[in-house]
């Protein structure tokens, strides 16, 4: 009954709904780190923090699909450490209108917003989507060619770009080849989990 009031409230953790910290320490030591990823061209890098499975699945649809933002601010500051030497700026790639309307915000924009603050970036929009069609759900095959995007403005210099789930980098990809093409210097990627394999 506690949990269940816990959450309800606001207060516990964000995937198991225990009292305590937003994030408690049971579903913490339960996330698997992310492995190292080859970046795919033209990004310069590309890192994430945990693997997108059992409690890496559970912690980003607590986040995307049940709006618990808790933990944002202590994710951020792990993602922080990921950040490259040299950034200009810290953005994101940008979910669906129809999405971000049913959930009420982007969750690569409040991402990228915890990154930037605890990486002390600022946090800048940099691109717009062309399409309506979501990543989520699709075939590997049909995420190989990702989403249109196109830049916003003439973004300069060196970019991190902040998704939630990397899987096979086309979403990255596309959002790096929009700003390359606008002026950016570099872009690298950044995201919260990693699919296996």
């Amino acid at each position: 009954m506690a949990t269940w009031v816990g959450w309800l409230l606001g207060g516990g953790c964000a995937i198991c709904g225990r009292s305590g910290p937003s994030l408690c320490q049971h579903c913490a030591w339960r996330l698997r780190p992310a492995d190292p990823i080859d970046a795919p061209p033209p990004l310069a890098s590309l890192a994430a923090l945990v693997r997108y499975e059992d409690r890496g699945r559970d912690l980003v649809a607590a986040i995307k699909y049940h709006n618990r933002r808790a933990p944002l601010p202590q994710l951020g500051r792990a993602l922080a450490l990921l950040l490259p030497q040299q950034v200009d700026m810290i953005s994101w790639v940008p979910t669906t209108a129809a999405r971000r309307r049913h959930r009420g915000f982007d969750q690569g924009a409040a991402l990228a917003t915890t990154v930037g603050r605890a990486g002390a970036r600022p946090v800048v929009r940099t691109l717009r989507r062309l399409d309506r069609q979501a990543q989520t759900g699709r075939t590997r095959r049909q995420r190989q060619r990702g989403p249109r995007l196109a830049a916003v403005g003439r973004p300069g210099g060196v970019v991190v770009l902040v998704d939630d789930v990397v899987t096979t980098g086309s979403t990255l990809r596309a959002g790096a080849v929009a700003l390359l093409g606008a002026g950016a210097s570099e872009v690298h990627g950044l995201a919260l989990a990693q699919t296996p394999g």
